[in-house]
């Protein structure tokens, strides 16, 4: 029995997708005292691992390489060692297409695997994020093809990642595990698989719920963050300082949540679950409209930044085309190295498109080759930051110094309230 297993540590767990989902669970299922077999397409990604090299930044090389070690956790490409493992976590992307549709060839890929060595006794649970009804629409029927029948022969769930990289308060072991089976022995073979390891389990009714949940806390956010990005254009065109209201308004102690500004949305999630469910909400004939506004609003925001930045610029007698930007900071959030769906990225584009002279600066991220951009990054030098006609914030890392740059730098403009606190005329807030 399945739940005999788990309870005495002698099944062998399966993750498909060694990223920043999948190894960090894949690792706290060993530390629990399971074997793990990983599994990756990538194949310095498996060679890594298996060397006990992490390439996930919540993840220490130590913590990697001691369940390595102890023989609790190795990694593979070969598929065919399914055919070992009593239960198996999908966690590969699902990214959009340029047509905003859901792409989850990733997903489909894992399953067909997943089919080829399906016995009974297995557990299967889908951690990607992806539209409500996937589970049951597009990996039940591949697995059911196999002969074997769902909740009885194997069981089948969904439980949505909610990985906050960089985080060190909230970790895959101590964010509630929402969990839904296809029926309730899936739902109860799921939770006895996460109940050995995380610190806590919340069993929902059906998978799509629990597909539901995972679209609403990034959806809920996108929506907020797209309000206060309206807010911002809104306070800037009346001559006010979006800082100061928020701040302000969040001096009430109820019914106030503050939400922040920026260059744009960034990360796997925010930006683009949003339209997984607006895409689902097109299937059944209606119309998601707050979460196609604030996509539209959220998106617009590097056009408007690099917009402020040619302001900033006039004001100082000079052009975009020619002029030295440097960019402090091109991860999508603080302190990380991740860079999917950075913002940053869409303001050097543009930023170069109109013959602005670009480099920058992040001490997480060495070199950037993505969406047309090609550069690496720059020392922080006191000349570097001297000559530069304006200094762009879009990432605030901790470990910048912004009074050094204010000291150094002709002009600097901050999409993050870095600066907060700080005075100076050379300073153009968003």
């Amino acid at each position: 029995m399945l739940s005999e297993k788990l309870k005495d540590k002698t099944a062998h767990l399966g993750v498909i997708g060694l990223g920043y989902v999948g190894l960090p669970l894949a690792v706290e299922y060993a530390e629990a005292g399971y074997h793990v077999t990983g599994f990756d397409v990538a194949q310095d990604k498996v060679d890594g691992v298996n060397a006990g090299r992490s390439h996930v930044k919540d993840v220490p090389s130590e913590s990697l390489a001691k369940v390595v070690r102890a023989g609790l956790l190795s990694a593979t490409s070969d598929f065919s060692k399914l055919r070992e493992v009593d239960t198996v976590n999908i966690c590969v992307p699902t990214p959009l297409r340029k047509t905003r549709d859901p792409d989850v060839s990733y997903i489909v890929a894992a399953v067909e695997e997943i089919a080829r060595y399906l016995h009974p006794g297995m557990l299967v649970s889908l951690e990607s994020t992806t539209y409500p009804g996937t589970t049951e629409e597009l990996i039940l029927p591949m697995l059911e093809a196999t002969g074997l029948s769902v909740g009885q022969d194997f069981f089948l769930s969904f439980s949505p990642e909610r990985v906050d990289p960089g985080n060190p308060v909230y970790t895959t072991h101590n964010i509630p595990k929402v969990v839904g089976g296809v029926t309730p022995a899936c739902t109860e073979a799921a939770v006895a698989l996460y109940s050995t390891t995380l610190e806590k389990v919340v069993p929902v009714s059906s998978t799509r719920v629990a597909e539901m949940v995972k679209l609403l806390e990034n959806t809920f956010r996108s929506v907020n963050i797209g309000l206060v990005n309206e807010l911002a254009m809104m306070c800037d065109s009346m001559g006010m300082d979006v800082w100061e209201v928020i701040d302000a308004a969040s001096t009430k102690p109820f019914g106030f949540m503050p939400f922040y500004p920026g260059p744009g949305l960034g990360g796997h999630c925010i930006p683009i679950d949003p339209f997984y469910l607006s895409w689902k909400a097109r299937q059944v004939g209606f119309e998601a409209r707050f979460i196609e506004l604030a996509g539209l609003i959220n998106g617009f925001m590097p056009q408007h930044v690099v917009g402020k930045v040619v302001q900033a610029l006039n004001e100082h007698e000079r052009s975009l085309k020619g002029s030295r930007i440097l960019v402090i900071g091109v991860a999508y959030k603080p302190d990380i190295d991740d860079v999917r769906e950075s913002p940053a990225i869409d303001i050097i584009n543009r930023l170069q498109g109109f013959g602005a002279e670009v480099e920058y600066h992040d001490p997480f991220v060495e070199s950037l080759e993505h969406e047309g951009v090609a550069l690496k990054s720059v020392p922080l030098t006191d000349d570097r930051i001297a000559g530069a006609d304006l200094v762009l914030i879009t990432t605030p890392h901790k470990v910048i110094d912004y009074g050094r740059i204010i000291e150094r730098a002709r002009l600097v403009f901050d999409t993050r309230n870095a600066l907060k606190g700080r005075s100076s005329p050379k300073i153009r807030r968003l």
